[in-house]
C-alpha cells in the first residue's frame, strides 16, 4: 500500500500547547477528543526530568526551569536574601504542600513565607531524578581542591547539568553577598545545598561525600564573588 501526498488540506486554527494550561487554541469540535489539562505527570515541577519541563533562559543565559526563576524572583522581591538563615531555617509548618500545589499549577500566592520559597528550591534540587552532579563520580570530586580544578570539572557536566549548577552557584553567591544581614556565609549556604546536589542510597555515604561537595561548591561561590568584585572595580 502506497500513501499518498495529503490532498486538500486546509487551515483550521493555530493550536499551541502550554504546560499549565494544555491545548490553547483549540476548535471546539476537537475538545471532546482531546483533554484541555496535559498529563498530571507533565504539570509536576518536582521530581520530574527537566526535559519534560518549561523552561527559560536567566540573566547568564542558562536554560533552566522556568519554575526555578519563579521562585527565585519572588524569594529576591520578598527579601528573602536579607533573611537570617535564608536557606537554613525551616519553613513554617502546613505551608510548603500547599506551596508545592500552587507551583505545579504554575502560581505562586501573596505573601508565602521566604524560607518556605528557599526550602522548595533545595527540594527541587533534592527530588530530581538525577542530581546535579551525578555525572561526576566521587573520586573526581574528592580530588579537586584548587579552584581550578573545581572549575575543571564544571566544564565536564552535560549541558543541562551545567546550567543548573550555574544557576545554583549564582543563587549562593547573591545570598552570601549579603552575609551581613541573613548570617550565611559562603561555607554556610553551600553546606546546606550540599546534600541537594547529589543522589546517594547509603546514607553515611551520602554524609561523607556532602562534605566534599560543599568544599565543591564553597570554592565556585568563592570564585564568583571575586569575579564580581574584579568586574566592580573595572568599571
Amino acid at each position: 500500500m502506497e500513501i499518498g501526498w495529503p490532498s486538500k488540506v486546509r487551515h483550521i486554527a493555530h493550536v499551541t500547547f502550554d504546560r499549565f494550561n494544555g491545548f490553547i487554541g483549540l476548535p471546539v469540535e476537537f475538545e471532546p477528543q482531546v483533554p484541555r489539562r496535559p498529563p498530571s505527570a507533565s504539570t509536576r515541577v518536582f521530581g520530574v526530568s527537566t526535559e519534560s519541563m518549561q523552561l527559560s533562559f536567566d540573566s547568564r543565559g542558562n536554560c533552566v526551569p522556568t519554575i526555578l526563576l519563579m521562585m527565585q524572583r519572588r524569594l529576591y522581591s520578598q527579601g528573602g536574601l536579607q533573611s537570617e538563615g535564608i536557606f537554613r531555617i525551616n519553613p513554617e509548618n502546613g505551608q510548603e504542600e500547599y506551596l508545592r500545589e500552587q507551583l505545579n499549577n504554575g502560581m505562586i500566592p501573596d505573601n508565602i513565607d521566604v524560607h518556605c520559597l528557599a526550602g522548595l528550591i533545595k527540594a527541587w534540587f533534592r527530588e530530581l531524578p538525577i542530581g546535579v552532579l551525578d555525572s561526576l563520580s566521587v573520586e573526581q570530586v574528592m580530588q579537586a581542591q584548587s579552584e581550578n580544578e573545581c572549575a575543571h570539572l564544571v566544564r565536564l557536566l552535560p549541558p543541562t547539568e551545567a546550567a543548573l549548577l550555574d544557576w545554583a552557584i549564582n543563587l549562593m553567591a547573591d545570598v552570601a553577598e549579603l552575609e551581613e544581614l541573613n548570617k550565611m556565609s559562603a561555607r554556610n549556604i553551600a553546606m546546606v545545598f550540599a546534600p541537594n546536589m547529589t543522589q546517594m542510597s547509603d546514607p553515611l555515604t551520602a554524609l561523607m561525600y556532602a562534605v566534599q561537595v560543599m568544599n565543591f561548591l564553597k570554592t565556585l561561590i568563592v570564585r564568583i564573588l571575586r569575579e564580581r568584585e574584579d568586574s566592580m572595580v573595572q568599571i
